[in-house]
């Protein structure tokens, strides 16, 4: 399956819903891994590679429209984008030769939210979000283990709640650039602008 051309009159959620769709068609593994770009306290950049979990649809608002991913509130990445909102997120899907590029102002998902991904999720993962005290100093893989034992037997087979430093964000992007590979390096550039009506797009050079 091929990603959609780039054609302006597409909107740029439908668009990016149809070269998902071809991801997943094509792609080995984690079609929805994306590169997520904060910023440190002092200015300097700061990526790593996260899982896409939620696009928002018709259903939401334009304006309230984003990519949604979950995270450790504690973490490097939760605590960056607490202190600092705005966020860039990269998906390359190398099978397509294609790329997305998203830029925008991060904010948290909804309690309920939240509440109803990590019920989704496998016990032994809902079990992790309670023992990993994540980007934080580890000793060795005994101190992990021992805090996956704590909290497997703390919950035993009853339910396991969702931790207060364990949600989610939703990025949301006024720029999203669509970058299709094509000869000599003389690649395709669309990009979308949010604008108070709607979108505005431009191409770019390669």
């Amino acid at each position: 399956m091929n990603a959609t051309p780039l054609d302006p009159s597409i909107g740029p959620f439908d668009l990016f819903a149809r070269w998902m769709a071809a991801a997943e068609g094509a792609e080995p593994n984690d079609p929805n891994a994306m590169n997520l770009a904060t910023c440190t306290p002092e200015g300097r950049p700061s990526s790593r590679m996260v899982l896409l979990k939620g696009l928002d649809g018709d259903e939401v608002p334009l304006a309230e429209r984003g990519f949604v991913f979950y995270t450790n509130l504690e973490s490097d990445k939760g605590t960056q984008l607490r202190d600092n909102p705005w966020a860039a997120l990269c998906f390359h899907w190398k099978t397509l030769r294609v790329q997305i590029r998203v830029e925008g102002r991060a904010s948290p998902v909804s309690d309920a939210e939240a509440d109803a991904y990590y019920a989704s999720r496998a016990r032994d993962s809902r079990i992790g979000a309670w023992a990993s005290q994540q980007s934080r100093p580890l000793e060795g893989r005994f101190e992990l283990e021992a805090r996956i034992a704590k909290y497997a037997a703390k919950f035993g087979l009853g339910d396991i709640p969702r931790p207060d430093h364990w949600s989610g964000f939703r990025i949301v992007p006024d720029r999203i650039e669509f970058w299709r590979d094509r000869p000599f390096r003389l690649h395709d550039r669309l990009v979308y602008h949010r604008e108070a009506d709607g979108w505005r797009t431009e191409r770019l050079y390669p």
